[in-house]
């Protein structure tokens, strides 16, 4: 039903589910708890939320602080978008770093995201439609984030649109992280 991908970061996961096609269209199975757990992906969720936004849109870093931390479950539903995951565990051999992943509704793939991750997006087309299952509901006390553009990332944009919220994050070289490395 599913297969996964390690993605260098140790707990996030790419997720590639089967696609099932026939002359009606497609179906795509985003979620099975018992699959989800039989894979190691904890499959207890709190909230959904879907995003759309138009082309050259970037949003992020964005994470929850404990004790609200979230772990995501992140697909892209219509469009196409670039998605980054920054590893900000404190103690992780990886802190600091981050990895792109292209999601579409081409290509169905997932990402499961950690707590003790920043993670963001731009959308490569317009009307692109992102859907992030949640394991904590939102918590406007805890939300926080870092700058977009202090990491190095490679977004491929020179003015993305970017919210107020967003460009007044932190720099990564500024944050102190609040997440503490358990594996």
């Amino acid at each position: 039903m599913f297969l996964t991908e390690d993605t260098g970061l140790k707990g996030c996961i790419r997720i590639i589910p089967k696609i099932f096609r026939d002359n009606r269209g497609i179906s795509v199975k985003t979620f099975h708890a018992d699959t989800f757990r039989d894979l190691c992906i904890p499959a207890e969720f709190a909230e959904d939320l879907i995003v759309t936004s138009g082309k050259n849109v970037l949003r992020g870093l964005h994470f929850q602080n404990p004790p609200y931390g979230q772990s995501k479950l992140v697909y892209c539903i219509r469009g196409r978008i670039l998605d980054v995951v920054a590893d900000i565990r404190k103690g992780s051999p990886t802190y600091g770093e981050y990895k792109l992943f292209e999601l579409s509704d081409s290509n169905n793939w997932m990402l499961f995201i950690p707590e003790g991750f920043a993670h963001g997006y731009l959308t490569l087309e317009d009307q692109s439609i992102v859907m992030y299952k949640m394991s904590s509901a939102y918590n406007p006390a805890c939300e926080d984030g870092i700058r977009w553009d202090s990491m190095g990332i490679p977004w491929g944009i020179d003015k993305p649109i970017v919210s107020e919220r967003d460009r007044n994050f932190l720099p990564f070289d500024k944050f102190e992280s609040r997440f503490e490395y358990v594996f």
